[in-house]
């Protein structure tokens, strides 16, 4: 008896050892930079109750710079699996109080075995990543447990979901796991992502940069778009967690859970009035997305970054959607290098985990200019191409108000397989705009007018009612059908539930060539 007693008494300190880190102290300091530890976090991420942790009592295997006198249980992170919102998920926290967070070889191991462990049940894994970087006492072994990690998320990648939640620093190696999962959330002022630090910038560039500059929140979310969102603190960044989860499958095989909604008069007369008489007044498509979904359901990605294009998860009749809007409230809504990147994105996720997808239609074209061109707009706008043209779920697109060129074959048209096509009245589709096709058609005749200025609105008011309107393009079967705006919620919603049970075989292939 006596002997099972010690038993319990040293297992008790164990896992009394590895819950308090690296001390109170630590916990302490942790607490005055205005930060949760990290059993805090996956306390407020997870059900209460529901954590079940693994590896609690793990150690480092390190003998070297006197390191075999600070074995800490748990060796800087805490794994497990437990639920949010009744769904099964894994859950890593690093913790930054434990050797700052550096990731060791266990630490890896530990790592590894979660993300093992979501693949084999089909469950989401979420990490929330608070690390100095790797463990340099321990040279190549923490290297290679990057890698070990690195690999898994490319075998996870379209398998389940990946979140990644940036809640302190994250250098060198550690960002390119964070990268490779599905989304990227940091918390303001105080995480930040970089592959080489402002030291070794200033000593290489000769810049002087913060860290807050370099990679701190809000720079990854408006200039690089590495980040799709951002957060005031920890627990907001935990909350933008579970609310994007709920829109989720839990696996590739899954579909997103659905919310019991009862069907009624589905008209919005608020749609009506939304776009402008003169076609070269900007509106918010945001207006036209909340007057389409259901009420307070649209969750945004990507918000500050390639502003000319929306994308984000929002709910329809109570069924998860991933939407792609152009922007006419920025740049006009043309499509660019950034927001090409950021709608290819959104969208071969969507596809990967059968979840709807919307888009919604107002371009006047690709950006013109030698900064897009000299970046790379061919192979850049090629990606959402590609993307919306390889994606299998269903797919419906609504033309609000112009859709010229090319822009029009990318953004869902019906030549690169959208299921159903609408376009309100007003909508203009054509290689450009009037006023541009008329100066390059009737040039020769414009210059030999007796007053030029009045040929060419004559020759802009005949090519508008010629081909800037939906009705030739519905005639050849490009448009479904031409719809009243305030009938658009209803469309959708029979559109969706017609497109529910879709099927698609693509050729048999080991996997296309995306132009990255």
């Amino acid at each position: 008896m006596a002997d099972t007693k010690d038993k319990k008494q040293i297992l008790e300190e164990k896992l009394a050892q590895s819950r308090l880190g690296g001390g109170q102290a630590r916990i302490d300091k942790q607490h005055e930079k205005g930060k949760l530890t990290a059993r805090e976090r996956i306390h407020f991420l997870l059900d209460e109750g529901s954590f079940e942790e693994v590896g609690a009592l793990v150690t480092h295997r390190t003998k070297d710079f006197g390191m075999d006198k600070q074995m800490i249980y748990g060796d800087g992170v805490v794994t497990g699996y437990g639920t949010i919102h009744g769904r099964q998920v894994c859950v890593f926290a690093q913790d930054f109080t434990v050797f700052g967070g550096a990731l060791s070889e266990t630490h890896a191991e530990k790592i590894c075995k979660v993300m093992d462990m979501a693949m084999k049940i089909g469950v989401p894994v979420i990490g929330l990543n608070d690390s100095g970087g790797a463990r340099i006492q321990e040279g190549v072994r923490s290297l290679g447990g990057y890698a070990d990690i690195f690999h898994r998320n490319v075998m996870a990648s379209g398998v389940i979901p990946q979140i990644s939640a940036i809640m302190g620093p994250c250098a060198g190696g550690a960002v390119y796991s964070p990268a490779m999962t599905d989304f990227t959330l940091m918390v303001e002022h105080s995480s930040y992502m970089f592959v080489t630090g402002p030291n070794v910038v200033k000593t290489v560039t000769n810049e002087n940069v913060t860290s807050e500059e370099l990679g701190g929140a809000s720079t990854h979310a408006t200039k690089s778009g590495v980040t799709h969102l951002t957060a005031a603190n920890d627990l907001q960044c935990i909350e933008q967690i579970k609310t994007m989860l709920s829109y989720m499958p839990q696996n590739c095989e899954d579909k997103p859970a659905d919310i019991a909604y009862n069907l009624s008069d589905e008209s919005r007369e608020v749609l009506e009035t939304i776009v402008p008489g003169n076609a070269n007044q900007p509106y918010d498509m945001r207006n036209v997305i909340n007057g389409i979904i259901d009420e307070e359901s649209f969750f945004e990605i990507h918000k500050d970054y390639a502003e000319n294009i929306v994308v984000g998860f929002a709910r329809l009749a109570g069924k998860s959607i991933g939407i792609v809007a152009n922007q006419p409230m920025s740049l006009a809504g043309v499509l660019d290098v950034d927001s090409s990147k950021k709608a290819a994105r959104f969208t071969r996720f969507c596809d990967c985990f059968n979840i709807p997808l919307l888009v919604l239609v107002d371009v006047p074209g690709f950006l013109p200019g030698t900064d897009q061109e000299w970046n790379g707009i061919i192979t850049n706008g090629a990606k959402l191409l590609y993307a919306l043209s390889e994606a299998t779920v269903p797919k419906v697109t609504v033309i609000t108000r112009k859709a010229y060129g090319g822009a029009y074959d990318v953004m869902n048209s019906k030549h690169i397989g959208a299921d159903m096509n609408y376009a309100w009245p007003g909508a203009e589709i054509a290689v450009m705009g009037a006023k541009g096709a008329s100066e390059i058609i009737f040039r020769k005749e414009i210059a030999k007018a007796e007053d030029p200025e009045a040929k060419l609105l004559e020759k802009e008011t005949e090519y508008a009612k010629m081909f800037a309107n939906p009705y030739s393009a519905a005639e050849r079967g490009f448009i479904d059908e031409v719809i009243l705006p305030k009938d658009t919620r209803g469309k959708l919603i029979k559109s969706f539930a017609m497109l529910e049970h879709k099927a698609v075989s693509l050729p048999k292939k080991k996997h296309g060539n995306i132009p990255l």
